[in-house]
């Protein structure tokens, strides 16, 4: 299928059932936290999936082809990242599978019918709009710092679209992870499931995956590390196996 490609755009493989996703490096282009949420979430037969800041659809994507979920919805403010979004799915011929939906995370409940969803997931901005340096691109200063949606207006709004019973999973930095505990309690969405995401063994952990159950009792299962690189510039075989290599 032949797909328009803006300036400065280009179409990258992704490793799974021939899919490829548009993207613009001088914009933002996916991390590795988004190919490792879409290994670490789970999306059963049937299921309908929620990805909240969808940037150009990634997470939808691959789990599309990781999963048996019956349809993935991808919510994103920027025009531009979900105009992406958009051809990307039609160039995969999902669009059966996936919806892209351009809207502010802050107004997803009512964009959204309440508790409409099975499992929710994000990978969020991960710094607070006053820490750090500011990255001056927009799309880049959105992506990475809580300008246009805090944790709080996630968990908010997951609470409200998510079925009782359904899911949340979200990637983030442990720096964070007493505020996310805290914050996911606030909204009845009770961390189950947790897991350290390492750059070598020998390092401090620099992202963590996390399971929230809605309305769940307070039980946290931690599940092993998962280490990136064994050595210098090469994965670990679970790393390889999350991409599909």
């Amino acid at each position: 299928m032949t797909i328009k490609l803006y300036p400065d755009e280009r179409l990258d493989e992704l490793q799974r059932c021939g899919f490829k996703i548009i993207q613009n490096p001088k914009k933002f282009c996916f991390g590795m936290d988004a190919v490792l949420l879409s290994g670490f979430a789970r999306a059963r037969t049937g299921e309908k999936v929620l990805d909240i800041g969808t940037g150009t659809g990634i997470i939808p994507i691959l789990m599309a082809a990781k999963t048996k979920g019956r349809h993935f919805t991808g919510l994103e403010i920027q025009h531009e990242s979900a105009g992406m979004a958009i051809r990307s799915v039609a160039y995969n011929h999902l669009e059966e599978r996936i919806s892209i939906v351009e809207g502010d995370i802050r107004e997803a409940g009512k964009l959204f019918d309440p508790a409409s969803f099975d499992v929710v997931t994000s990978n969020p901005p991960y710094m607070v709009a006053n820490h750090g340096l500011v990255n001056p691109d927009s799309a880049k200063m959105i992506a990475r710092h809580e300008i246009c949606c805090t944790l709080e207006d996630i968990a908010q709004q997951t609470a409200k679209l998510l079925k009782n019973g359904g899911r949340f999973y979200m990637v983030h930095r442990p720096f964070r992870l007493a505020e996310i505990f805290c914050t996911l309690v606030k909204y009845d969405l009770e961390p189950k499931r947790m897991r350290l995401v390492y750059p070598y063994v020998d390092k401090e952990p620099n992202m963590v995956l996390i399971e929230a159950l809605k309305g769940g009792n307070s039980r946290i299962t931690c599940e092993p590390p998962l280490i990136v690189y064994k050595e210098q510039g090469v994965y670990t075989e679970e790393i390889y196996d999350i991409y599909g290599y």
